[in-house]
């Protein structure tokens, strides 16, 4: 089973989120060598030709950028906890993560702008997909203090 096709050409990608919830404290050069080592392997059940390992290491690479714009100076004090921010933090981060990494996918994967509309299509629809069952494995995953 390599692909989860809803509503026929729809695939939910959650491998993301282990690059996403890669620890603050943890090395940079370790969390692009192993998303690209995520990438590759899930390359190579596909046979997508590197699209994946090039999309993975592209938002292993964008991250920090992503969490300070997102979680600002918490991000910067390191005193943020994804999977425990507030809902519209982790919204964002998440929705901008997930629109990039596709973007560039499907991009790599048409070969040509000559099917941008394909590739929005496709971006938008799955981002969303994937967004939601990212969000959704947040929540459920996370440590609540109360």
């Amino acid at each position: 089973m390599d692909r989860i096709l809803l509503f026929g050409f729809v695939n939910p990608l959650i491998y993301c989120y282990f690059i996403l919830l890669y620890p603050l404290s943890g090395s940079r050069v370790w969390l692009i060598i192993s998303s690209f080592i995520l990438g590759l392997s899930i390359d190579m059940f596909n046979d997508t030709g590197g699209a994946h390992a090039a999309a993975s290491v592209f938002l292993a690479w964008i991250r920090p950028t992503l969490l300070n714009f997102s979680f600002g100076v918490s991000y910067q004090y390191n005193t943020t906890k994804i999977p425990n921010a507030p809902m519209g933090q982790q919204i964002l981060f998440v929705s901008a993560a997930v629109l990039l990494h596709h973007l560039m996918l499907f991009s790599l994967e048409a070969g040509s702008w000559s099917y941008w509309s394909l590739v929005l299509k496709s971006t938008l629809v799955t981002s969303f997909l994937s967004a939601v069952l990212l969000l959704s494995a947040f929540q459920f995953f996370s440590r609540k203090t109360t």
